[in-house]
């Protein structure tokens, strides 16, 4: 992806910490970002954040969005139920390089008490960099996205 470009990302109350700190990591690195919340610790419901994020990626304001909570598994829920939407919840490089690579992924789901810090650095830096391969690869998103 195009530094510069501009990122949506949300989390909820369980990888409040994690995302501030990806903020910092996507900042240093020349990516603007645009933070969906929440905005502290405090117990808040994912469901509202996760469709703050796709419902943007899906309408085509964000070409990227990353969205967390305590595992990612119920934000990748909520993102996938959004039209064009490809939400991978990641936590290892190789799905995260795949994700781009064959699924042209949109979102990059992240459980914030799953990973560290370093390993979400790595993560992310992977799939911001891997190029959606296209060719047969296009023809399934078609299919799924028909």
């Amino acid at each position: 992806m195009e530094k510069g470009k501009p990122i949506i990302i949300g989390c909820d109350h369980a990888a409040y910490g994690l995302k501030e700190k990806i903020k910092i990591f996507l900042i240093h690195r020349g990516y603007q970002i645009e933070d969906a919340g929440t905005k502290a610790q405090t117990s808040v419901n994912y469901v509202d954040f996760g469709k703050k994020v796709a419902d943007a990626v899906s309408k085509g304001q964000y070409s990227r969005g990353i969205l967390l909570c305590g595992t990612g598994l119920g934000m990748s829920m909520v993102a996938n139920r959004f039209a064009g939407v490809r939400a991978a919840l990641c936590s290892d490089i190789f799905s995260a390089k795949m994700s781009r690579l064959h699924n042209d992924s949109n979102i990059l789901v992240l459980g914030g008490r799953v990973i560290g810090d370093v390993l979400a650095f790595e993560i992310i830096q992977t799939w911001l960099d891997t190029v959606f391969e296209g060719g047969r690869h296009l023809e399934r998103i078609q299919t799924i996205d028909n």
